[in-house]
């Protein structure tokens, strides 16, 4: 079995939503960087990055924690979040990213995803598929 954390970025501190409201974030540390480094002193390999701040703006927003955790661990980070443009996802991989996660973008534009993976190859890009459970 393969662990992957996620550390979700608001204004440049870990948050937690419920259900998606950003309303209800509680910030749990201040620092991802010091997160992602713990997350690694305990055997983790992968982190998932979710910009928060970009997937509510539509475009990339927090490179710079990207960069900080790409440059001083050894993580492999997935990131997603407000990957909507062509130069967002090459934001994202400069900034240290070895994966990203597209969700929505997928629905609303197939033929730009089946591009990414043309672009960057399939082991670049997940889709990210979020649903709630229907009872």
């Amino acid at each position: 079995m393969k662990i992957i954390p996620a550390i979700d970025v608001i204004d440049g501190k870990c948050v937690r939503l419920s259900k998606g409201d950003y309303s209800t974030r509680k910030i749990y540390n201040e620092n991802p960087v010091e997160v992602a480094k713990a997350f690694e002193d305990h055997g983790i390999k992968s982190l998932h990055l979710v910009d928060l701040d970009g997937a509510k703006s539509k475009h990339i927003v927090n490179q710079k924690i990207l960069e900080m955790i790409a440059r001083e661990t050894n993580l492999k980070i997935d990131f997603g979040g407000g990957l909507k443009t062509p130069e967002d996802i090459e934001i994202a991989f400069d900034s240290g990213a070895s994966q990203i996660t597209i969700g929505s973008i997928a629905v609303q534009d197939p033929e730009f995803c089946f591009g990414l993976i043309e672009q960057f190859g399939p082991e670049k890009i997940i889709l990210g598929a979020d649903c709630e459970t229907v009872k």
